[in-house]
This record gives C-alpha cells, structure tokens and sequence, in this order.
C-alpha cells in the first residue's frame, strides 16, 4: 500500500510535547490496529483519537506501517521487560524460568492478542509485508531477547547451551503446548492444566540444559 507522506514541519527535536504526542498516537494506534485490524485502521482515524493532525503522526513514524510497528512493540513491551539482563526476576533458576513461562502464556492468551493475530494473519494474505512488519516487532524481537537472557543464563555457569536461539523457541513451544492452539479454536484450559505444562516445560528444559 503507498501512501502519500506530507513534507515534514519543521520543529525542533526532543520537546516534551513531541514526547507526549508521540505516546498518544500509539496509544490510539495500538487500539485501532488490535480492534480494527491493520487495512481498517486509517491514518485520520488515529490522529482523530489522539488529537494530533496527520502531518504529526507521519512526521514521527514515517507513514502507516512505521505506525504498526510502533503498536506492537507497545503490545510486546511487558514481555520484553522479562528478557533484559538487567531485569531478570530474582529466585532460582526454575523460579525464574516459571516466571517466564507464566508471562509467555498470559501475554499470548489475552483475547485482544488473539484477535490482534488472526486479523495480521488474515492481512498477510493480502499484503506479506503486514505480517513481515509484525514479526520483525514482535516475536522476532522477543525471541532475540529471551535468547539473550538464556546466554546470560550460561555465562553465570547456571545453563549449558550451544544454540541460544534455538533452546528459546523449544521452551516457548513446550510452555505453550496444545493450549495455545486449543485456546485460537475455541477451547479454554484450566488454569490447572496451564501451569503443569509450565512446570513441565520447566523440567525438560533444564533435564536438557542445566549446567552440570
């Protein structure tokens, strides 16, 4: 999809109402592209919600898919903040990695989530660029940071691992289990049955990854 961008105003950089704009047309971006989809939402419509003119929402994101990226990385940024070094949960290592199981499974289950991806996945039929963009935001960027929590994990001799990028995806995949795909087709485990497999994601992976 082409879009039009305006020329540029010129403003000065770093103000503090660019700052409050700039989280405002998120905001409302966020809401209009998890409800309304990405080819429903328009440009007029965000900067209707959030009170700013057009030329302001392109001069800070460049044009509609700029816009989408910075929406999921506003849906993603909980999770994120699990998988920086600096923020790692205290307890041990199997406390740490419930805690990030238990942040996986609730970020994933939330039914606007849900909807958020059947609606991108429906798009990126039509348009592959849509799903490219959402990727690259989202679980792309997630994955990179738990993999590099998990190095982390090994440089302090608690995990033992060759492929970081690979032991990320085989415990979301086992954290998730048949859940996630139950819950996409109208299914809705116990919370009981969610965290046994937490735990047991828990227990495979550090019967495969636990340092010795």
């Amino acid at each position: 999809m082409n879009i039009a961008v305006p020329k540029p105003e010129k403003r000065k950089a770093g103000r503090p109402s660019d700052a409050v704009k700039r989280e405002a047309i998120i905001a409302a971006a966020s809401d209009r592209f998890m409800h309304d989809g990405f080819a429903a939402t328009s440009i007029e419509q965000v900067a209707a919600d959030a009170g700013v003119s057009k030329v302001t929402i392109y001069n800070h994101f460049g044009d509609k898919r700029g816009l989408f990226t910075a929406a999921v990385e506003r849906e993603c940024e909980k999770m994120r903040g699990y998988f920086t070094i600096e923020e790692i949960p205290s307890g041990t290592i199997e406390e740490r990695l419930t805690t990030f199981g238990e942040a996986i499974f609730a970020f994933l289950s939330r039914p606007e989530m849900m909807q958020f991806e059947r609606r991108i996945a429906a798009e990126t039929e039509r348009d592959p660029a849509v799903g490219q963009a959402f990727l690259e935001a989202g679980p792309w960027r997630m994955k990179a940071g738990f993999s590099a929590w998990l190095a982390h994990a090994c440089a302090r001799g608690e995990l033992s691992i060759a492929d970081p990028d690979l032991a990320a995806e085989q415990f979301v995949s086992m954290a998730k289990g048949m859940g996630d795909l139950e819950r996409r087709f109208g299914a809705k485990p116990s919370e009981i049955e969610n965290n046994e497999r937490i735990a047991g994601a828990v227990r495979v992976f550090l019967a495969a990854y636990r340092a010795d």
